[in-house]
């Protein structure tokens, strides 16, 4: 078998020497291939987007054992079919925030409002 066919045999087979010269080179090529190929290489691997949720709900501890609840405004208003009357807003309220707390008693609600007026958020104080 001539040179060239024995070195080739010897990268497929993984048969040189380790600390030789033709082993060196069959390192950098596989670590050439972990650390660059991805930059060039579509391995189409890329993580999920993450959607957040439709109703995001944030809940802050209040300091009085209660807890403080932020709402989108879409949310709750599709919830309480658009009326804002408070005894629907604190049955809205503790719908959305059933399945995260348990059962909790809202004690008070209140719009949040941007710089132009609208309403963007409801803010609940809610008591276990």
């Amino acid at each position: 078998m001539s040179r060239i066919g024995r070195v080739l045999k010897g990268y497929l087979f993984w048969t040189q020497d380790r600390g030789s010269f033709h082993y060196d080179v069959m390192v950098t090529l596989i670590l050439l291939f972990v650390f660059v190929g991805p930059r060039f290489i579509p391995f189409k691997d890329q993580p999920a987007e993450h959607l957040p949720h439709l109703t995001s709900i944030e809940i802050t501890p209040d300091g009085n054992n209660g807890f403080i609840c932020l709402v989108d405004s879409s949310a709750v208003a599709a919830q309480s079919g658009g009326a804002q009357s408070e005894s629907i807003m604190r049955a809205t309220f503790q719908r959305l925030v059933r399945p995260i707390t348990g059962e909790v008693a809202v004690v008070k609600t209140e719009p949040v409002r941007d710089q132009a007026g609208r309403i963007v958020a409801y803010r609940a104080w809610i008591h276990k």
